[in-house]
């Protein structure tokens, strides 16, 4: 895991690579690469080298990326970005009995809509979503509401659906909550979600001028799904 021994993750890494048959592409945002707390690191750790592939940057044209777009056009390939396009998961995973590859976009919010929408080739796979209720564990990090998951937490939510293993969920958590587990114990405060700051009234920093990002922050105060 490359990190202090006192803070060492390898007990909580699979001692083998989980066998699985979807492939994962990793679509970071440079600015996600330079994170000390990311998650995708953990991710990858948990599985096969050729099961999970990341790709940093911003812009994916098929000419710099021949083998993204292959990819792209595979019918089997879905990417995961939630939308009123997207398909649920898990009536995908029941219709679908050949192995998948997903792509799923690492960043904001804010980057990861700016990286779906601005590259035509993320438009031409089936795009999928997650339907659940369950809260992230990645305390260590303001989510925009409280179940927006990480990235790692999207993948393990997505990859139990797809192989129909609940186990793969639990062991690609672990080092996650080892990692928040260990930084709590070293000073780190626990983020609540923005959506609960603002619900509560625990909100201090200044309301955003812009009108479109302001009508955001009260969608999330009146628990409307943005």
């Amino acid at each position: 895991c490359s990190r202090p021994q006192k803070v060492c993750l390898c007990p909580f890494l699979p001692i083998h690579p989980l066998k699985v048959s979807t492939c994962l592409y990793i679509i970071q945002h440079p600015a996600e690469e330079s994170r000390v707390l990311r998650t995708v690191p953990l991710l990858a750790a948990c599985l096969p080298p050729e099961k999970c592939k990341i790709l940093v940057g911003r812009r994916f044209s098929e000419d710099r990326y021949p083998e993204l777009a292959t990819v792209c056009r595979n019918p089997n390939t879905l990417i995961l970005y939630p939308g009123a396009a997207a398909t649920n998961l898990e009536e995908v995973a029941v219709m679908s009995s050949s192995p998948s590859v997903m792509i799923i976009i690492d960043g904001t919010w804010s980057q990861a809509k700016d990286i779906f929408y601005k590259n035509p080739l993320f438009q031409l796979p089936k795009q999928v979503q997650l339907k659940t209720n369950i809260s992230s564990q990645y305390v260590i990090r303001t989510q925009p509401t409280n179940t927006c998951l990480s990235t790692l937490e999207c993948a393990a939510v997505a990859l139990t659906i797809m192989e129909k293993n609940k186990s793969i969920q639990e062991t690609i958590l672990r080092p996650l909550q080892a990692l928040c587990s260990f930084q709590l114990q070293h000073g780190a405060q626990i983020h609540h979600s923005k959506e609960h700051l603002l619900k509560n009234g625990l909100y201090d920093k200044p309301m955003p001028k812009n009108k479109r990002k302001l009508r955001r922050m009260e969608l999330l105060v009146n628990n409307v799904k943005i």
